[in-house]
C-alpha cells in the first residue's frame, strides 16, 4: 500500500510539473499579447487561432537549435546552471497545500525561502561561467539585488507567519475565512508585491537582464535549450510568486474558479507593470530596499507581534 501511495504521489507531481510548464509557456503568450495591445499592435497572431500555438512553436524552435557555447567558458558549469535554475523553480511548487494525493508539510515557508535563496546562485554562476564581461556584470547585479530584497522579503513574510503562528501554507486559508490579510496588512502587501517583482528580476527591477545597457545581462551567451530553461524558470517562478501572494494575502488556497482568477490577475499585474513603468535606477533600488522596505517591514513585524500578544 505504501508503494502504491508513493507511486500516486509521483504521478501527481509529474502532472503538476507538466501543468506548471504549460502555464509558464502560455504566460509568455499572454505577456506578448498584452504588451502588444499596450503598445497598440497585435502581438503574435499568425500561428493557430489568434497566435494560440505560438508557445509550442517557440519551444520547438528553441530546443531544436544548436547549442552554442563560448570557447573560454567553464563548459560543465555553463551547461548545468540553467538546468539547476529550472529544477529549483519547480521545487518551489512542491509546497502547495493540496487537498489530495500530494505533499503537504508543516515547514512549507522555510522550504520556500530556502529555494528562493538558492535561486540566485544559478544566476550568479551562469553569469560567471560564460566568461563574458556583460554576463558577469549582470550576474553580480542580480546577486546584489537579491540580497538586498530577500532580507525585507523574509521580514514581510514573518509578519504574516506571526498572525497565523504556523509555517504550513494551508493554515492561511483557515485564518482568512472572514477577512483577507490584504486588508489587514495593506501597505505591507504592496511592499511584498514590489519585492516579488525584484525577486523574479522583472521590470522595473530587471537589472540582471537590463537589455538596454547590458545586452540581456547574465544570459547573454545562452541560446537554444539553455536560454529556454532560464526563461521557463523565470516564468514558473512568476506563477509561483503570484500563487504565494494569493495564499498569503488573498484568501489562501481553495480549489474554485475564483482562486484561479485571482492567480491570473496577479500574474497579469507583472505584465502590466512591465508595459507601464520604466526601469528603476540601480542606486535607488538599493535605497528602496535598505532604507524603505526594511524599516517598514521591521516596524510592522513589531506591530503584529504586539497585536498577537495582546489578543492571545
Amino acid at each position: 500500500m505504501l508503494m502504491k501511495d508513493l507511486f500516486l504521489v509521483m504521478i501527481g507531481l509529474i502532472i503538476m510539473i507538466l501543468g506548471v510548464l504549460i502555464g509558464g509557456a502560455f504566460l509568455t503568450l499572454l505577456e506578448r499579447k498584452v504588451l502588444g495591445y499596450i503598445q497598440i499592435r497585435k502581438g503574435p497572431n499568425k500561428l493557430g487561432l489568434m497566435g494560440i500555438m505560438q508557445p509550442f512553436s517557440d519551444a520547438v524552435k528553441l530546443f531544436t537549435k544548436e547549442v552554442v557555447y563560448p570557447n573560454n567558458s567553464n563548459y560543465i558549469i555553463y551547461y548545468f546552471s540553467p538546468i539547476v535554475a529550472f529544477i529549483l523553480s519547480l521545487f518551489l511548487w512542491m509546497v502547495i497545500p493540496y487537498y489530495f494525493n500530494l505533499i503537504s508539510f508543516n515547514l512549507g515557508f522555510m522550504f520556500v525561502l530556502s529555494c528562493m535563496s538558492l535561486g540566485v546562485y544559478s544566476v550568479m554562476v551562469a553569469g560567471w561561467s560564460s566568461n563574458s564581461s556583460y554576463s558577469l556584470l549582470g550576474g553580480l547585479r542580480a546577486v546584489a539585488q537579491t540580497i538586498s530584497y530577500e532580507v525585507s522579503l523574509a521580514m514581510i513574510l514573518l509578519s504574516s507567519i506571526i498572525m497565523v503562528m504556523d509555517l504550513n501554507l494551508f493554515m492561511f486559508f483557515l485564518y482568512q475565512y472572514y477577512v483577507w490579510f490584504i486588508f489587514l496588512m495593506f501597505p505591507l502587501s504592496l511592499c511584498w508585491l514590489s519585492s516579488m517583482l525584484a525577486e523574479t528580476n522583472r521590470t522595473p527591477f530587471d537589472f540582471a537582464e537590463g537589455e538596454s545597457e547590458l545586452v540581456s545581462g547574465f544570459n547573454v551567451e545562452y541560446s537554444s535549450g539553455g536560454f529556454a530553461l532560464i526563461f521557463l524558470a523565470e516564468y514558473s517562478s512568476i506563477l509561483f510568486m503570484s500563487l504565494l501572494f494569493v495564499i498569503v494575502y488573498m484568501g489562501g488556497y481553495n480549489l474554485n474558479l475564483f482562486f484561479y482568477f485571482k492567480l491570473l490577475f496577479i500574474s497579469f499585474l507583472f505584465i502590466w507593470v512591465r508595459g507601464t513603468l520604466p526601469r528603476y535606477r540601480y542606486d535607488k533600488l538599493m535605497y528602496l530596499a535598505w532604507k524603505s522596505y526594511l524599516p517598514i517591514s521591521l516596524n510592522f513585524l513589531l506591530f503584529f507581534l504586539g497585536l498577537k500578544i495582546f489578543f492571545m
